[in-house]
């Protein structure tokens, strides 16, 4: 496949992710007056993990769009008096939203199950700070679009186990509750961290394996669809 193939498919398919994202979400809101009463803290945690990816999307998949549409991904532009590359900009602000997506799902999990915050959700906020703060170093060279090591694995782990031990609550107790709608939310996430692993770990070596962020969307919006059959019902439950 040539490489302007391989730019207009990746075009297409973030192009139509981020429209159907967007659609999820307005359906979501639309429907908010017809959530349950006792689901309503839950789907507000979930619609909120939506906006916060779609945000952070519209740049990391937006901008990718933008730059390839100026001619590559190194395509650059003059904001506030410097040069910014427009893709970096985009990983930036989606590294950051995703921080926040995982921060939500854990808000989602407490309110579904009737749980209160123990050591593994506590520990789980703590290495969303910890990203945080690997993230405001000036080392991760957020304008280029090389890899920085070893920031760049550093930021990833944090991140990675919040996958992990947000998937593990979320299991535990849908498995305990035999709840299939937060089931396949946790197997979904496992999904996503299953194909993202790989891209930390390897991707200087192997770059075709970024080829699993395709996969790992999809499973985000099986997420976001499923959620929206599950806790925003077109009737009113009431």
């Amino acid at each position: 496949m040539s490489g302007s193939a391989v730019v207009m498919m990746e075009t297409v398919f973030n192009i139509s992710y981020l429209m159907i994202v967007w659609c999820l979400i307005f359906i979501m809101v639309r429907r908010w007056s017809k959530v349950d009463s006792a689901d309503r803290k839950t789907a507000l945690s979930i619609l909120l993990a939506f906006v916060f990816l779609a945000l952070g999307d519209m740049g990391h998949v937006g901008f990718r769009v933008v730059a390839f549409a100026m001619g590559d991904l190194d395509a650059a532009v003059h904001l506030f008096g410097r040069e910014v590359v427009l893709a970096p900009l985009g990983s930036m602000a989606t590294a950051w939203t995703f921080t926040l997506f995982y921060v939500c799902m854990v808000f989602m999990w407490k309110y579904r199950f009737r749980k209160s915050f123990g050591p593994v959700a506590w520990g789980l906020f703590f290495l969303a700070v910890i990203r945080s703060v690997i993230m405001l170093l000036p080392g991760n060279a957020w304008n280029s679009q090389n890899i920085q090591e070893p920031l760049y694995t550093l930021r990833n782990l944090p991140l990675i186990l919040m996958q992990a031990g947000t998937a593990y609550l979320i299991l535990r107790d849908a498995i305990a509750e035999n709840d299939r709608l937060f089931k396949w939310i946790g197997a979904m996430i496992m999904v996503s961290l299953a194909c993202y692993a790989p891209i930390v770990a390897f991707i200087k070596i192997y770059p075709n394996l970024g080829m699993l962020m395709i996969p790992k969307t999809i499973a985000y919006l099986v997420i976001a669809f499923i959620s929206l059959k599950g806790l925003f019902p077109k009737k009113s439950t009431a």
